[in-house]
């Protein structure tokens, strides 16, 4: 069996980078004022107090604690059962929780989440998130992406017939 310390690091770097980078943010970004980067990206310090797109931001901050730990606690679940075979899973649900942890600690210690990437057109944009999204929906695509092409990992059936005939 494959050692889960790789993963167990990635959840670390992922936290670290996630609370990092929102530290920056937070010191050095004006509130809700927007900055270019490129024609279509932009940085956009502002808060969430749901989660994803603000949904549920009417269960408030322990409602919202609360389902984050029961996510992550089904996702640890998950993952104890693929495949130490099924790499990339496994950094998929590490992605995953280390983003889902990088948004509770916001959660737990300001109210809120740290959101500041912003992709934009002149007439359109998405909603505006930060990088323990971003793993949490690189984690989310690998997972499915190893489920979808697993079928690579399974023995073929063998039709051979016996020698002794």
């Amino acid at each position: 069996m494959r050692s889960w310390s790789p993963y167990a690091l990635l959840v670390v770097a992922a936290i670290a980078l996630d609370q990092w980078i929102k530290h920056l943010v937070e010191t050095g970004l004006a509130f809700q004022e927007k900055l270019d980067l490129v024609p279509f990206l932009a940085l956009f310090r502002t808060y969430n107090t749901g989660i994803a797109f603000s949904m549920f931001s009417s269960f408030g901050d322990t409602g919202l604690i609360v389902i984050s730990l029961a996510v992550v606690a089904f996702v640890l679940f998950l993952a104890t059962r693929i495949a130490p075979s099924q790499i990339l899973a496994r950094t998929g649900f590490a992605l995953i929780v280390g983003g889902a942890l990088g948004n509770l600690i916001d959660r737990a210690v300001y109210g809120h989440v740290i959101d500041y990437i912003l992709f934009h057109t002149p007439v359109w944009s998405f909603a505006v998130f930060n990088l323990a999204d971003a793993f949490i929906s690189v984690g989310a695509a690998l997972v499915v992406f190893d489920e979808l092409f697993g079928w690579r990992r399974e023995p073929k059936p063998s039709n051979a017939k016996s020698s002794k005939d």
